[in-house]
């Protein structure tokens, strides 16, 4: 693992940053906004837990949960893995926006955010993320098991402290090993039902940890720019969109041949036709995006960054129907 960026790479971010600078500007911050209303102070709050990320994880755990009891589980048990999972998500970014506050504020996609604009105080957004936090450790401990729970803790933990912290600002694989716990809700919806983990679990984890690869490496490619100015050594920064292209082919189809893996496990037809259907235009996708960056013409991202949404709301919606019909 790597633990410091190399000199070239930290050079490629520079590079990256000073040419979009335009001569004879500087970075301005942008002060203190005026005094917020309640309502602004609530939807800040919320902006803090990144609800769209949160929609996209609970997608995958329900689903899950269904496979792991054979069709519907307990619905308070559902209810419970939705909000324990909701808060401990919720925790996990607004922790996030804590300790990424000084590079938020350099991106333009992200300076808008609550902290660098000035609407929550760095401390009201920590004790905002860690009252979270307790609240979803607290509710899993008390209404599931122990494994269930303690993978809540370990993927808030492993989110912030390890990813955030560290990885995110160290190294261009930070989006390889930020996978895993953007993948645990699978794990913590199985074991929230069965109290263990099967090999249906673990290949699911799979289809979600590689379909990550794909996802942030084209939304890295639109913002490098932003990156770059931010310090961050994402993989568009410090390498070329060639290389940047064949790794979002290579786990486009490590993404596709989990999904298969999946369905040899034991799932039926309803689920195999359109996780291949979906799986083909996946991967049509991922090569033409990887041809257009061979060729250096522009690769249009977020076409791919879009689908890949698409996908894994389709595979997911298969696998729930799989387990109930």
């Amino acid at each position: 693992m790597v633990t410091e960026r190399p000199a070239h790479d930290r050079a490629r971010v520079r590079s990256v940053a000073e040419a979009d600078r335009v001569p004879g500007t500087a970075a301005v911050d942008p002060g203190p906004a005026a005094a917020p209303d309640l309502l602004a102070v609530v939807r800040a709050y919320v902006s803090l837990t990144k609800p769209r990320i949160i929609e996209l994880l609970l997608v995958t755990t329900v689903p899950t949960m269904m496979v792991a009891a054979g069709g519907l589980p307990s619905l308070g048990l559902v209810a419970v893995v939705l909000v324990g999972g909701t808060l401990a998500a919720g925790a996990a970014n607004a922790l996030n926006c804590f300790i990424d506050r000084d590079i938020d504020q350099l991106m333009r996609r992200t300076k808008r955010r609550p902290l660098p604009n000035h609407v929550v105080s760095p401390r009201h957004a920590l004790i905002f993320g860690l009252v979270l936090a307790v609240g979803s450790v607290a509710l899993m401990a008390v209404f599931t098991n122990w494994l269930a729970t303690g993978l809540t803790l370990a993927a808030i933990a492993y989110y912030d402290l390890v990813y955030t912290l560290w990885l995110k600002r160290t190294t261009p694989q930070n989006t390889f090993w930020g996978g895993i716990c953007g993948a645990a809700p699978v794990l913590i919806g199985w074991a929230a039902v069965t109290g263990g983990l099967a090999p249906v679990a673990w290949a699911l984890f799979a289809v979600v940890f590689f379909w990550q690869l794909p996802h942030f490496y084209a939304l890295a490619i639109r913002y490098k720019v932003d990156y770059a100015r931010a310090g961050i050594p994402m993989l568009p920064v410090v390498a070329s969109e060639r290389r940047v292209g064949v790794e979002i082919v290579l786990f486009s189809w490590l993404t596709v041949g989990s999904s298969v893996l999946v369905w040899l496990l034991g799932m039926s037809l309803i689920y195999a036709v359109p996780a291949i259907v979906v799986g083909v235009v996946f991967l049509l996708e991922a090569h033409r995006l990887q041809r257009r960056s061979g060729r250096g013409l522009p690769v249009q991202p977020m076409r791919l960054f879009h689908w890949s949404t698409t996908y894994l709301t389709v595979l997911f919606v298969a696998v729930a129907l799989d387990a109930l019909i």
